[in-house]
């Protein structure tokens, strides 16, 4: 970022915001060769953004990517995309729509 190593030089959110560009862009890489898009897994990651980098998250992959997302909690998280998914919830072992 700025010519400067972010894993070496960045804060962990800037490195969690450059892995993220990444991401996004390699969905874009796959689309533009393979002629659809992969299927996106996100590991607990709405829980380490903030309200800005998680709308312009789900904005990006809303309607495009089938993306699975794994979080301890929804909570505090307002967007059309979660409004829309199907959320499953595991407790004790038990997965529960």
């Amino acid at each position: 970022m700025n010519g400067k190593n972010v894993q070496t030089f960045g804060s962990q959110g800037q490195q969690r915001t450059t892995a993220l560009s990444i991401k996004l862009a390699e969905i874009d890489l796959i689309y533009s060769e393979v002629g659809e898009y992969p299927i996106l897994l996100l590991d607990d990651v709405l829980s380490e953004l903030d309200d800005f980098r998680q709308s312009h998250l789900l904005n990006t992959i809303q309607g495009k990517v089938q993306t699975f997302v794994s979080t301890t909690s929804v909570d505090g998280i307002h967007h059309e995309t979660l409004d829309k998914a199907e959320i499953f919830r595991v407790q004790n072992g038990n997965v529960t729509p």
